[in-house]
């Protein structure tokens, strides 16, 4: 089984039910070279959050049972249509 793979098997049983629990999930992104980076997804994608569920929910399994693991990156990016409509208010285009 190669990282990623334990990565996710990781994921899936430590991290992803209490994500689920707020209607949430997470996703690998990738892996290389002991940095691990992750986007969560659903409810949780934006969420205030976001940071302390990285600190206290995400890393701590993922370096605790893969010590290779030196640091866990969250993935943040804004919803196509949640930017696509800031731009319209911007150029005041209101239907």
């Amino acid at each position: 089984m190669n990282i990623e793979e334990k990565i996710r098997k990781i994921i899936e049983k430590k991290v992803q039910p209490s994500l689920l629990e707020h209607e949430g999930n997470i996703q690998l992104v990738s892996y290389e070279d002991g940095i691990c980076k992750v986007r969560l997804l659903g409810k949780c994608s934006n969420c205030p959050s976001a940071m302390q569920t990285l600190e206290e929910l995400i890393e701590p399994p993922l370096k605790e049972e893969l010590p290779e693991i030196r640091k866990v990156i969250l993935i943040q990016e804004t919803n196509p249509e949640l930017l696509s409509f800031a731009k319209k208010i911007l150029r005041h285009e209101f239907p």
